[in-house]
This record gives structure tokens, C-alpha cells and sequence, in this order.
């Protein structure tokens, strides 16, 4: 009887490991490489992810966990020659754009360098912009919704904001607006996870836009599931101990117009079915609406502001879905208060930003990050965008993106809320 059961228990193990080292191996994106560390890495502050505190070491991680990282690491010195390899690829052709795109073509594009006093100054401002995060998730008085439930307790498909990149341990939280598409570029360039004729990206430009925002294209955390199923949680929690994790942010005002000007005021297929058809009924008592958006245009028909506000406020919007990425709230796609990121980007100080981190994560020397747009929608517009919108819609709108104006240290904008 005894012998039997050490049988099953020892089929059991045997079984156990086999599946981890198939999870490890069929990973082909490297999930290896958790032992990479960047200069960035720094202590995290504790409870901020549930079941790693800033104290704990590999010894202390839950069994699990700890098995895991001991397997995966064991098949990193069989992968230490490709980020090498990889570098000597990355560092041809990317001194200076190679513009194929008419889109591209009107950025503007900024290759000046940055002198070490703005690295100075920038790294006191990560310092104080991470201390306001940190302080306002910690106040109690302070709340809004989804604040207080741990990591644990988000669900995987509100992940799906984060990429990983494992060849250089970085996790990248895109918000829609805020420069999401030149990030995505620079993050399939360092994950190699696109080729062109066989051969990896080398520089973000070259990758054209459809294939950018392809989900498909990129490691997400909503895509562990699939992957290494039961233990996705405990592989996410590794990763968000030991890689560097960034986002950018942007005035929530701001975003909203250009969401608007992107989605809205120019020919959008897609747009136009899903959200101004509807918006278009509701708030402008249209009815027999064109099918396409390029009649729609053509007959005078587009959505305007003061809908699209509308349908932000409107209690009914997200009793029929949450808000479209674009729009919905940072706090939301990138849950600040459950994760402890070590970088905080705005589209302010894009370039500057973009530049500093690139030089933290030492991969400076494989690409430069596109500076910014010559038409990007700027913050003094405000007023004039506001102008005819009432009052009491203001005031409503600014409470339903009050987390994102206080975590992320823009002031509330006093001249829209009072007459």
C-alpha cells in the first residue's frame, strides 16, 4: 500500500515538473531572463504587490514562486548570447529615422541630445512624481473606485494593457493618446517580436502602424493565462518584483480632446459605427443614419463635442460596456495603486522623459524614441474646447477623471469648474 503511494506521489512530481519545463521552453520569447536586472531597479515599496513586500528575497517568495524562478533561471545562460547579438543588429541604422509612412512624415521629428543636468533634474522629478503616486494610493481619504482591491482581485482582461518585454525585463503600461504608438514601436523592437523579411525590427519607424496595434503582436498580461495557465499569478508577481515597469500619462482633460479629434473628427470606419451612430440618436435626435462614415461626413452628420461629453456622463454608457481604451481612465488600464511602477512618463515632457528612461533601461545605445507631434493637441486649447460646454457637465466630468488629475499631479483645472 505504501509502495503504491509513493508511486502516485512520484508520478505526480514527475508529472508536475515535466509541464513546468514544457511552460519554460515553449515561452519563446525568453521568460528566462528574470534575473535581468536594470540600473532603474530599486526597492518597492511593501504591500504594493500583494505577496512581494520590499523585504522579501528569492528565499522568501511563496514555494511556488520560488521553485519557478529557481527552473527558469537555470536556462539563463543558454540565452545570455542573443541580447548581445541582438544589440549589434539594433545599433545599425538607428541613428536617425527612416520615414516611410506620410504620416510619420509630419511629426517634426527632434533628434537633439540631452545634457547630464537634465538627467539631474529628471531623476528628482521621477523621485517626487513616484512619492505623489505612492502618498495618494496610501491616503485613505482619498478614494475612487477599484482603489483598495489588491492585485489579486483584478481580473486578466484588464490586463491587457501590459507588454513585456523579457529580453530586458521591462513592463510597459500603454495608455491610448499618450505617444502609445511609438512606445509599442520601441517595445517590439527590443522584444524582437516582429520581423521584417526574417530579420528584426531595428528601428521603431520602419514598423508600419497596422502592424503596431495588432494585439497579436505583443506579450500581454492577459495573454499568461493561455500560457502557463494556474500559474500565471505567481509569474506576473515575479515579473512585477523584477523588471523595470513604466507608464506616461497625460493632462485627463487634455486626452479627451484628442481622443475626440482622432476618433471623431476625422474618418473613422470603425468609430463611427460603434460610437457616433448611437451618440448621434441619443444626443442629437438624428435618425436613418448613413451606414458609412465617409456619407455621414458627406451629408454634414459628425458627432460633436458636447455629444461626445454626453455620452461620457451618461450612466447608461457603461451599463452596456466600460469605456473604450481611449477614453477610459489611467487608473483603470494601469492600476497605479496595485502596482509600483518605477517610472512615470508624461506627455509634457515627452521628449526629456523618453529620453532619461531609455538611458536607465541602457538601451540608448540600440534606438532613439520619436519625439513628439508638431500637431499634438495642446493643454491651452482647453478653454476654447470647454467654452460650450455647460458648467455642470464640466464639474461632472472632472469628478469622473478625479484619480488621474490627483495621482498623477495635474491641477485641477479651477478655470473650467467655476463660472
Amino acid at each position: 500500500m505504501t509502495k503504491a503511494r509513493l508511486l502516485r506521489l512520484s508520478v505526480v512530481l514527475v508529472s508536475i515538473f515535466m509541464i513546468l519545463l514544457i511552460i519554460v521552453y515553449w515561452d519563446n520569447v525568453g521568460t528566462a531572463h528574470f534575473y535581468l536586472h536594470t540600473s532603474f531597479s530599486r526597492p518597492h515599496s511593501p504591500g504594493a504587490i500583494p505577496g512581494i513586500t520590499a523585504d522579501e528575497d528569492w528565499g522568501a517568495l511563496p514555494d511556488v514562486d520560488e521553485f519557478l524562478a529557481k527552473l527558469l533561471s537555470s536556462s539563463l545562460k543558454q540565452n545570455s548570447s542573443i541580447p548581445r547579438k541582438t544589440e549589434q543588429l539594433l545599433v545599425q541604422g538607428s541613428s536617425k529615422p527612416v520615414v516611410s509612412n506620410l504620416e510619420e512624415n509630419v511629426r517634426g521629428y527632434d533628434w537633439s541630445t540631452h545634457n547630464d543636468r537634465n538627467s539631474l533634474d529628471q531623476e528628482k522629478l521621477q523621485i517626487e512624481r513616484q512619492r505623489m503616486l505612492r502618498e495618494f494610493c496610501a491616503n485613505s481619504s482619498f478614494t475612487f473606485p477599484t482603489k483598495e482591491r489588491s492585485f489579486d482581485d483584478i481580473p486578466n482582461y484588464e490586463l491587457n494593457h501590459l507588454i513585456v518585454d523579457d529580453r530586458h525585463g521591462i513592463i510597459y503600461c500603454y495608455v491610448p493618446k499618450v505617444a502609445c504608438t511609438n512606445w509599442k514601436r520601441v517595445m517590439i523592437v527590443l522584444s524582437e517580436s516582429l520581423l521584417d523579411q526574417g530579420v528584426p525590427y531595428r528601428n521603431p519607424l520602419d514598423i508600419p502602424r497596422e502592424h503596431v496595434h495588432n494585439t497579436s503582436t505583443h506579450l500581454t498580461f492577459n495573454k499568461f493565462w493561455r500560457r502557463y495557465g494556474k500559474f500565471s499569478r505567481h509569474l506576473m508577481k515575479i515579473k512585477l518584483k523584477k523588471y523595470t515597469k513604466f507608464l506616461f500619462v497625460r493632462d485627463p482633460f487634455v486626452r479627451l480632446i484628442s481622443a475626440f479629434r482622432s476618433k471623431f473628427e476625422l474618418e473613422n470606419e470603425e468609430f463611427y459605427r460603434r460610437f457616433a451612430i448611437p451618440m448621434l440618436k441619443l444626443y442629437s435626435n438624428h435618425t436613418n443614419l448613413p451606414t458609412s462614415v465617409s456619407e455621414a461626413f458627406g451629408a454634414g452628420l459628425k458627432v460633436s463635442f458636447s455629444d461626445f461629453i454626453q455620452y461620457l456622463l451618461d450612466p447608461r454608457t457603461e451599463k452596456m460596456a466600460p469605456f473604450n481604451e481611449h477614453w477610459r481612465q489611467v487608473y483603470r488600464l494601469c492600476h497605479p495603486c496595485q502596482i509600483d511602477y518605477d517610472f512615470i512618463g508624461k506627455l509634457e515632457t515627452l521628449d526629456e522623459d523618453a529620453a532619461y528612461l531609455l538611458q536607465l533601461l541602457k538601451v540608448d545605445k540600440l534606438l532613439r524614441f520619436p519625439p513628439s507631434y508638431r500637431n499634438r493637441t495642446a493643454s491651452s486649447w482647453e478653454d476654447n474646447w470647454f467654452a460650450k460646454i455647460p458648467l455642470a457637465w464640466r464639474q461632472q466630468l472632472y469628478k469622473l477623471y478625479e484619480a488621474d488629475f490627483v495621482l498623477f499631479g495635474y491641477p485641477k483645472p479651477e478655470n473650467l469648474l467655476k463660472d
